[in-house]
Parts: structure tokens; sequence; C-alpha cells
């Protein structure tokens, strides 16, 4: 007979055990963080494959339950997460990941062999430096943990994509990073891109790397992440960029009592004294500096009202050649505005058709800056894949506007050309992409999406 006693660290309870009785003691591990932590994620889910018992502290408050004396004295910096055990605390997730992974012995977490286990520890740095330190640099400045730059994050973006086309080339003839099952590197490296699907990467994002995403949602839907991580849902957007939360107004210095004689004396020279350089500082802090304008709200008045068109457009429910597309061209100013063709790139990674409709919904959603000044129209070509993605846009001024090229990472996937109106075959197509005319170029539509 063997009696299972529970012992928690810190303390063990006294038992009485008689001849006759065999105790089992086992040793709980308490894990220091809250229960959204992507570092977290990844002992907890470490323990779930290696049959280890981790308890997640409950009622864990971030800024709170990490700076006290209790915490600090486990980690003197206050870090999360920290691991709690017998023999003492351990921090910095990795570590803990893979102290809890050892706990089994000849876990197959760590492989089978030497070379298993030194890519084991390559992927893990891997997903560590150039997946999730990117991620971060690109989330923190975002969220205002940090100071916004734009210059940083195209940085962080550039080394993300590259880190990212690196994976998918591996993943491409790869069901896992190592060998033929799941291993910690898994693990680490699906955890590091939660944070990064969840909050940051867009399908049209992740659409470039589709090894990437089938691993991913491959991973987080085994059984032992889903009972950690619950159903995740991939972002629709970019969180937009906040103001760093630890950053306040400057004080303004208040102004030194003048004694009277000194304003007597003002009065009489009527000199006005020199500005301390503070005051001249705070007066030109408080003067409003003027918007810049959008280039294009420099252009010349156009006899083109965009919003007429739109209108047009939006009320036109029958005989649309007739009626709209005649319109359309009676509104055209070539002088004021140009129309555009774009074909997407990669039309063969097109292969899934709610994949490829999410990436061009992408692309119209960021679009929203362009607004005031555009109008678009988006075909998903095919009736199986892959599918083709043609666009017409019409833009205001001669070319596409410099700050969507900027602003809009999208505009790169697509090839761009101007049209001709002087060519009938090429202003016969425009008519036909406004219309959604179907069969479109001889093959059927799946989608047709406007942007007004």
């Amino acid at each position: 007979m063997v009696n299972w006693v529970v012992v928690w660290p810190k303390h063990m309870e006294q038992f009485e055990v008689s001849e006759s009785q065999t105790f089992l003691f086992i040793y709980f591990k308490v894990l220091h963080a809250g229960s959204t932590n992507k570092n977290a994620f990844k002992t907890l889910i470490a323990a779930e494959y290696s049959g280890i018992q981790v308890e997640l502290v409950k009622n864990f408050e971030m800024g709170v339950s990490n700076k006290t004396p209790e915490f600090l004295k486990m980690n003197p910096i206050g870090k999360v997460p920290v691991l709690e055990t017998p023999d003492g605390p351990i921090f910095e997730s990795n570590a803990i990941a893979r102290y809890v992974t050892r706990l089994k012995a000849d876990n197959p977490l760590y492989g089978s062999s030497l070379i298993d286990y030194a890519r084991i520890e390559q992927w893990i740095d891997f997903a560590t430096l150039e997946i999730d330190a990117n991620i971060l640099r690109w989330f923190i400045p975002r969220i205002g943990f940090a100071v916004y730059l734009p210059p940083a994050e195209e940085a962080a973006i550039a080394a993300l994509k590259r880190s990212l086309t690196a994976l998918n080339t591996h993943l491409s003839s790869s069901t896992y990073l190592v060998g033929h099952s799941l291993t910690l590197a898994d693990i680490i490296m699906t955890c590091n891109l939660t944070l990064g699907f969840s909050r940051l990467l867009t399908k049209t994002f992740t659409s470039e790397f589709p090894h990437v995403e089938r691993y991913f949602w491959t991973m987080v839907n085994q059984p032992n992440f889903r009972k950690i991580l619950g159903e995740l849902k991939q972002t629709e957007s970019v969180p937009p960029v906040q103001k760093p939360s630890h950053q306040k107004e400057p004080a303004k210095p208040k102004e030194p009592a003048i004694p009277k004689a000194k304003e007597e004396s003002k009065k009489e020279t009527k000199k006005e004294p020199a500005k301390p350089k503070a005051e001249e500082a705070d007066e030109a802090e408080e003067a409003p500096k003027p918007k810049p304008k959008n280039p294009l709200d420099l252009l010349a008045p156009s006899k083109m009202i965009l919003d007429d068109w739109k209108r047009l457009y939006s009320n036109t429910k029958t005989n649309f050649r007739e009626v709209a597309i005649k319109g359309f061209w009676e509104m055209y100013d070539p002088e004021g505005y140009s129309l555009w063709f774009c074909d997407y790139k990669y039309n063969d990674e097109n292969t899934v058709s709610f994949v490829t409709l999410n990436k061009v919904g992408g692309f119209l959603q960021r679009m929203d800056l362009a607004r005031k000044y555009a109008f678009g129209k988006m075909l998903v070509i095919g009736s199986g894949p892959p599918f083709k993605v043609k666009g017409l846009w019409l833009f205001r001024g001669q070319d596409v506007p410099q700050f969507v090229i900027d602003e809009c990472y999208d505009m790169e996937l697509y090839e761009w050309k101007k049209v001709d109106i002087t060519d009938e075959e090429q202003k016969e197509r425009v008519s036909q992409m406004i219309e959604d005319h179907e069969p479109f170029e001889g093959e059927p539509l799946l989608d047709a999406k406007c942007f007004k």
C-alpha cells in the first residue's frame, strides 16, 4: 500500500509512519507568473509533455507580486517567471523550461542523440535571439513601453522577416524543428511566435511564410498546447502607436516674484528683460505647430470630385455599365488623377481560399490612410488554387502616393503598372474591373472587394 503525500516548497508536514505504510513524497514546483505570460507557457507545456507537476501561483499581479521582498529574494531584478523548487528558485524562462524537461529521465523532448541535443539548443537560441527579440523590438514601442522610432521599427521588421524566411525554408521539408517528433525547441519557438501571431502578425504578413503558418497552427492545436494556451486567434491589425506611459509633460517653471522696486525700474526704463531660456523653451513648446499638409492637398484643383464618384458607384444597383461605368469616364480627370493596375507577385502561394481573401482584406484595411485620395477594386480570381489577386486603383495625382508606399508595407507585394487610357484594351479592362465582370480574363471570380 502506497500513501501519497503532497509536500510544498519551504515546508514539510510531520507524519507518523507505521511499518506497514510507505509514503511517496511529491514535490510540486511553483511557477510565479501571470496566467497570460507567454514565457511561463514554455514551462507549463513542457511539464504537460513530461508528466511533471508544476503549479502556477494564484493571484499573481504583475508590478505588485514581483516587487515584494519575497519575490526579489528569488530574483533580485524582479523579472518573471520564477520557478520555486525544493532546491531553491530558478529564473529565466528558457532555463526553467530546460530544468523541468530534464526532471524526466531520457525525456524525448531533448532528442535521442548528441546531435539532436545540439540542434534543439540551436533552435532554442534562434527562437530567442532572432524571433522573440525582433517581435519585442517591434511590439514594445507600439504599446507605449518604449520610445517609438520609425527607423528602429523598420529595422526590427526587416530582421524579423529575415529570420522568418530562414525558419520557413527549414520547415518547408520538416514538420518539427529537430527530427521527427516534437521537442523542447518546438515548445519554445511556438510560445515565442504566440505573441507575434496574436498581437502583430496579420494574415497578410504571415502569408509570406506559409510553412511557418502551417507549423504554428499545427503546434498550438496539439492537446497539451491547447490545455495551456486555450484557443488562439490571429490578429487582424497591428496595434496603433501609443505614447510611452512613463513620458510626462515637462513641468513649467514658475515665474519668479518680482520686487516692486524692480517693477518701477522697469516702467521707467521701459525695457523688456531677456527671458530665461527655460521660459523660451516653454513658449516654443506651447506654440501649436502647424500640421504639415499632405502633398496631394497642394495639387491644383481637379474637376473630378472623388466622393461624387464613390456615391455613384454605391448607389447604382441596376444597369451598372450604362450608369456607373459611363458616369466614371465622364467624371474621370486624367490630369488630376491616375489609374493603376496591380498584380500580386506571389500568386503561386495563394493555395487556400480563405487565407487569400484575408490577405486582400488586410491590405484594404491598411490602405485606410489613403481613403481621402483613392478608390480601389481588388479581384480574387480562379475556381481553384492557386488563386490570382489583381487590382485597380484610382489615385489623386500622377503617381502612386509616396506616403502610401512608405506606410503600407503590402504595396511592395504587388507589381504596379500605370493605365494608359488611350489604349482601348486597357480602358475596357478598367471598366470590367470596376463592374466585377465575370468571367474576368477567362476565369471566374472567387470574390471582389471594393475600397471606397
